[in-house]
């Protein structure tokens, strides 16, 4: 948008278009009904919190063993926080290595939260809180 360059198209959200006044060319492009793309806004700063259910999105790679992934999830049931998505995508750095993504319940700043996520360090060996959001029930 900035560079005011034609010919040129972006796959987004409606708040995109409206946000950097953008016109939106096709709506429902998804070749399968019900399936959703989720676009996220990243900062270095931390949203202010909101009232309501929150979630909380983190990233994070374990080592290349059995039973890694169990413990990590692990973390997550003994505190009783409910896991909503898991992903997983092979690590750029090491073969064999995966990364996962996952949104569970609750805010990061909850008690139950921050002690897990405390917790996942010596499980893993990378994992980075991308953020806490209002949960859509």
């Amino acid at each position: 948008r900035e560079q005011n360059l034609r010919g040129v198209a972006a796959v987004a959200g409606a708040a995109a278009a409206e946000l950097y006044g953008l016109q939106i060319l096709a709506e429902g492009i998804q070749t399968i009904k019900d399936n959703h793309t989720r676009f996220i806004a990243l900062g270095r700063d931390p949203a202010p919190r909101r009232e309501g259910p929150a979630k909380t999105m983190i990233v994070m790679a374990t080592p290349h063993q059995p039973g890694a992934l169990y413990r990590c999830l692990g973390v997550l049931a003994e505190r009783g926080i409910n896991l909503l998505k898991l992903e997983s995508r092979p690590s750029r750095q090491r073969i064999w290595e995966y990364v996962f993504y996952l949104d569970f319940e609750g805010h990061r700043d909850d008690p139950p939260v921050r002690s897990a996520l405390a917790d996942l360090a010596q499980y893993t060996t990378f994992c980075k809180v991308l953020g806490s959001f209002p949960r859509r029930i």
